[in-house]
C-alpha cells in the first residue's frame, strides 16, 4: 500500500499501481468526470498514470488553467493526426498549447489555406467520434529515432534530447508523437474546437530554416465557452487597430518604404501631436525640461553605455562615415547621460528631470511586426531623472502619481503594477551592493503602499542594474499591454562617470530613474484605437466637428463662416462641401466617428444657430454658435 496526500490534507491508502483515474472515481464519480490530469509531487501527469509510491496528489479539473492548456495540447495532436490522414507524407514539427489555444507547425506536401480548414475540422471530428485511447509510453533514444525515421523534424527534436534520457511517446490510433505530455485520456474528450487561421512559420523560429505551415486553433470544454470565445475574436477583429487605423486614415505602411516603418497620415499626425502636447504639458508642470537629441549616435556612445555589447542584434547595422561608425539609436538613455555630464552639478540642483519624445529604431524580426504595436521605427515618451539616493523615494512616488493621473484622464481602470526585484538567492549577477538594493527595494515598496496601489512582486525579474516597476493595462479585447515603466539604474551613471558635488564637496554618483508614461507613442495609439473602437474622445479626435450644409447653393456661405470661426477657436473642423445627398453625408460622418456633426439649413442661417448631433446619439440639439463653441472648448479642456 502507498499513501496519497490529497490537496485538502487528507491521506488515502491505495494499492501500489492503482491508476489515478481509478482513485478519482473512488473519491467521487462526478469529480472523476471533471478531471483532466493530475499533479503528483508538483508535476502534471496523465490520469492513467499508476501510483507507485507515497506522494502528494492534486486532481486538475476542467475549470483550472492547467486543464485548458492540456486540452489544447491534446487538440494540437488531434489536428496533426487529421492533417496526416488528409495529406499523406506530412511531417510534424511542434504543436504546443498557447495562451488561448494551440498551433501545430507542419510540413505539408501541398499548399493549404484558410479554405482548407473546414475539411481538416471535419476529419478531426471523425477522429473524435472514434474515441481513440491516448496512450503514453517511454522509449530509448535509439527506439524513438527508429519509430520516427521518416519524419526529419521529429528526429531533430529527438536529437536535441540527451541520448541517455528516455523519450515520451503518445499514441492515438495510427498517430504517434514525441511529447512530454500530459494529455487527456481519449480523443472523444476533445469535442469543442475551431481552427482559426493558417500562417507560415520557420522551423524553430529561425529564418534560415525551412518554412512550415502553422495552423492555429482553439479548444474548450463546452460548446458555450467556445462560442463565447469566438464572439470575443469577432469583437477583436472589429477593434483591431490595423483595420481601424486604415479606415480612419490614421497610418499606413508600404513595402516600398519598408516593413515596420509606419507613415502617419494627417489624422494620425493630429492624434500624435495632441498626445504629445498633453503629456509634455503634464511633465512641464512637474518640473521636467524637454530636450531634443539626434536619432543617430556614434557606435562609441553605445559601447560606453553597454548597449553595443548586449543589444547589438536588435539594432540596425552601423553606417561608416568619415572613418567613424554611426547607428540609429534604439533608445535615448545614452544621449541624455551625455547631456547631463556636460555641466558640473551641485546636490542642490538635483533632481534634474530630462524628457523627450524621441524617434527610436529597433531591428525587430519580420514575424514580430504587428501594425503600430510593434514596429522598427517608433517614438517614445521618455524621461531620465538624475537624483541623489535620498531622493529616490520621492521621485519614484512622483512618477507613480503621474501614471495614476494619466490613467485617470484616459479612463483606464483595469491595470496592475509589477515590481521587479532581484533574485535574493543569486545577488552576484546584479550591479551594486546589497545595502543599496535592499534600501531601494524597501523604499519602492513603501511608496506603493503609501499610495494604496495594488501590486505584486516578481523576484528575479529586475534588470541587473536596478529594480523596475511596470504597469500592465488590460485592454478591451482582453490583452495585458505594458504601457508604463519606471526603472532604477545604478550602472549608467558609473559607465558615463556621472557625478554631482555633495554637501561635503565630494564628487559622488547620482542615481538615474528611467521612466516612460505613455511608452511607445505608436503602441499607445494602437491601444487607444482598440480601447475606444476608433471613437476618440473629443479632445483627441482628428476632426472634432463636421459641418454639413443641407444645400450647397443656399447654406455654403454660412457654413464657411462657421468653419472659419470654429477654426479660429482652435476647434478642429471640416466642411463637407461635396455634392452628395444629406443622409449620405450624415452617415459618413458617423462612419468616420466624428464627435459632432453640424447640419446647417434654413433655420440655422436665419437664426444664426447650429444644430448638432453627437456621435452615437440620435438627438439633434440647436444652440447658438457661442454656446456650441463653449461646449466644445469645455470638452477639450476637461479631456472629454
Amino acid at each position: 500500500m502507498v499513501k496519497v496526500t490529497l490537496k485538502d490534507g487528507s491521506v488515502k491508502e491505495v494499492e501500489s499501481g492503482k491508476l489515478i483515474i481509478e482513485l478519482a472515481r473512488d473519491l467521487s464519480q462526478s469529480l472523476a468526470k471533471k478531471c483532466v490530469v493530475a499533479r503528483v509531487d508538483g508535476a502534471l501527469v496523465d490520469l492513467k498514470s499508476p501510483i507507485t509510491k507515497d506522494c502528494s496528489l492534486e486532481l486538475i479539473t476542467n475549470d483550472l488553467p492547467e486543464a485548458f492548456e492540456v486540452l489544447n495540447h491534446s487538440c494540437a495532436h488531434l489536428l496533426a493526426q487529421a492533417v496526416k490522414r488528409l495529406y499523406p507524407g506530412t511531417q510534424c514539427g511542434v504543436g504546443p498549447a498557447i495562451e488561448e489555444g494551440f498551433y501545430y507547425d507542419l510540413a505539408i506536401p501541398q499548399a493549404i489555406n484558410a479554405e482548407d480548414l473546414p475539411k481538416i475540422e471535419a476529419e478531426m471530428k471523425k477522429i473524435v467520434k472514434e474515441n481513440l485511447p491516448i496512450v503514453h509510453e517511454t522509449l530509448s533514444h535509439k527506439e524513438a529515432k527508429e519509430m520516427f525515421k521518416d519524419d526529419k523534424y521529429k528526429c531533430l527534436l529527438i536529437d536535441a534530447v540527451s541520448e541517455d534520457e528516455a523519450l515520451g511517446i503518445y499514441t492515438q490510433g495510427e498517430y504517434k508523437d514525441v511529447c512530454r505530455g500530459p494529455h487527456v485520456m481519449s480523443t472523444g474528450l476533445i469535442k469543442h474546437f475551431k481552427l482559426l487561421s493558417v500562417a507560415g512559420a520557420y522551423w524553430r523560429g529561425d529564418s534560415k530554416n525551412e518554412m512550415l505551415t502553422r495552423i492555429y486553433g482553439t479548444c474548450w470544454f463546452s460548446a458555450e465557452d467556445l462560442e463565447k470565445y469566438l464572439q470575443i475574436l469577432e469583437e477583436r477583429k472589429a477593434r483591431d487597430h490595423r483595420k481601424l487605423g486604415k479606415e480612419l486614415g490614421i497610418f499606413m505602411f508600404d513595402d516600398l518604404v519598408g516593413r515596420g516603418l509606419p507613415m502617419w497620415l494627417p489624422n494620425g499626425f493630429i492624434v500624435r501631436r495632441a498626445l504629445s502636447d498633453y503629456i509634455m504639458d503634464k511633465e512641464y508642470a512637474l518640473g521636467y525640461k524637454h530636450v531634443m537629441t539626434p536619432s543617430l549616435g556614434n557606435v562609441e556612445l553605445y559601447k560606453t553605455s553597454g548597449h553595443w555589447a548586449h543589444y547589438k542584434d536588435d539594432m540596425f547595422p552601423a553606417m561608416e562615415l568619415d572613418d567613424e561608425a554611426y547607428v540609429l539609436r534604439p533608445m535615448n538613455c545614452p544621449h541624455h547621460m551625455v547631456m547631463y555630464r556636460q555641466n558640473l552639478h551641485s546636490y542642490r540642483e538635483l533632481p534634474i528631470r530630462i524628457a523627450e519624445i524621441a524617434n527610436d529604431f529597433r531591428f525587430e524580426a519580420s514575424g514580430a511586426l504587428t501594425g503600430i504595436e510593434r514596429t522598427r521605427a517608433f517614438s517614445q515618451n521618455d524621461s531620465h531623472i538624475f537624483c541623489r539616493p535620498d531622493q529616490i523615494a520621492q521621485e519614484f512616488k512622483g512618477v507613480v502619481q503621474l501614471i495614476l493621473d494619466v490613467y485617470k484622464d484616459f479612463g483606464f481602470k483595469d491595470y496592475k503594477f509589477r515590481l521587479s526585484l532581484r533574485d535574493p538567492e543569486d545577488t552576484e549577477k546584479y550591479f551594486g551592493n546589497d545595502e543599496l538594493w535592499e534600501k531601494s527595494e524597501s523604499e519602492l515598496r513603501e511608496v506603493l503602499n503609501s499610495l494604496g496601489v495594488d501590486y505584486y512582486e516578481a523576484k528575479g525579474e529586475a534588470a541587473f542594474y536596478g529594480p523596475k516597476l511596470d504597469v500592465q493595462v488590460r485592454s478591451a479585447i482582453g490583452h495585458d499591454v505594458t504601457l508604463s515603466t519606471i526603472q532604477l539604474d545604478y550602472q549608467l551613471p558609473e559607465r558615463f562617470e556621472l557625478t554631482y558635488i555633495d554637501e561635503n564637496g565630494a564628487k559622488v554618483r547620482p542615481v538615474v530613474i528611467h521612466r516612460a508614461i505613455l511608452g511607445s507613442m505608436d503602441r499607445f495609439i494602437a491601444f487607444l484605437i482598440e480601447e475606444t473602437k476608433g471613437v476618440f474622445p473629443c479632445w483627441l479626435a482628428p476632426t472634432q466637428v463636421e459641418i454639413i450644409p443641407v444645400s450647397l447653393e443656399y447654406h455654403s456661405e454660412y457654413a464657411q463662416s462657421l468653419l472659419t470661426k470654429l477654426r479660429r477657436n482652435k476647434i478642429r473642423t471640416e466642411l463637407d462641401s461635396r455634392d452628395e445627398k444629406l443622409g449620405y453625408k450624415i452617415r459618413e460622418a458617423q462612419t468616420r466617428k466624428i464627435p459632432y456633426s453640424l447640419v446647417i439649413g434654413d433655420n440655422e442661417v436665419k437664426n444664426n444657430t447650429v444644430t448638432y448631433r453627437e456621435y452615437g446619439h440620435q438627438e439633434q440639439i440647436t444652440v447658438t454658435i457661442d454656446e456650441f463653441v463653449k461646449l466644445i472648448e469645455d470638452r477639450i479642456n476637461n479631456l472629454k
